[in-house]
């Protein structure tokens, strides 16, 4: 195989450590998902590599698992749907992700729709693909009687304030010719 530039391009081995890697990426956001919704917290830290940084909250899975479980006691049930996933891999062991994901809560009596974008950093940390770090960036959270624009698109007190679609870096400049 010739590179554009003319010359040698990866080999058949770097090549298929790519297509692994991508493969073992793409099923973090699904095991994270299947993890939250069975409340299975020890196979949901396992989606992180073992010294994921908790900031103030430390360093580990114990420091996340901390940080998770009096959130996900929050809601009852949950189903999490990952509808596409977008990765760049900026390094050999290292890489970046966005997620799409519609996810439902019942809170109380009350089922709450939300759709997320996650933003992902990836990490393999001795053979194996991990999340290094996860942030969540929503549009709306709304219960499933209420149209998102009747509640501002926040029908949920704990999802907080939504980021989407404003955070996305060509979104101000495409309406800016039309307000």
């Amino acid at each position: 195989m010739t590179a554009p530039d003319g010359g040698a391009g990866p080999s058949i081995e770097d090549r298929v450590d790519r297509v692994e890697s991508h493969l073992a990426i793409q099923q973090l956001p699904v095991r994270y998902a299947l993890a939250v919704d069975a409340r299975d917290l020890g196979a949901w830290a396992g989606c992180f590599r073992p010294d994921v940084e908790m900031g103030r909250l430390g360093r580990g899975r114990e420091a996340l698992v901390a940080y998770i479980e009096p959130l996900v006691r929050g809601f009852r049930r949950s189903v999490h749907q990952i509808c596409g996933h977008h990765i760049e891999f900026t390094g050999r062991d290292t890489a970046t992700g966005s997620v799409y994901c519609r996810a439902e809560h019942e809170v109380g009596e009350r089922w709450i729709v939300m759709a997320i974008r996650y933003l992902d950093d990836y990490a393999r940390v001795d053979g194996e693909w991990y999340f290094s770090r996860r942030r969540e960036q929503h549009w709306y959270a709304a219960d499933t009687t209420e149209r998102p624009q009747a509640v501002g698109f926040q029908g949920w007190e704990g999802a907080g304030e939504p980021a989407l679609p404003g955070a996305f870096p060509s979104w101000a400049g495409f309406w800016k010719e039309t307000t």
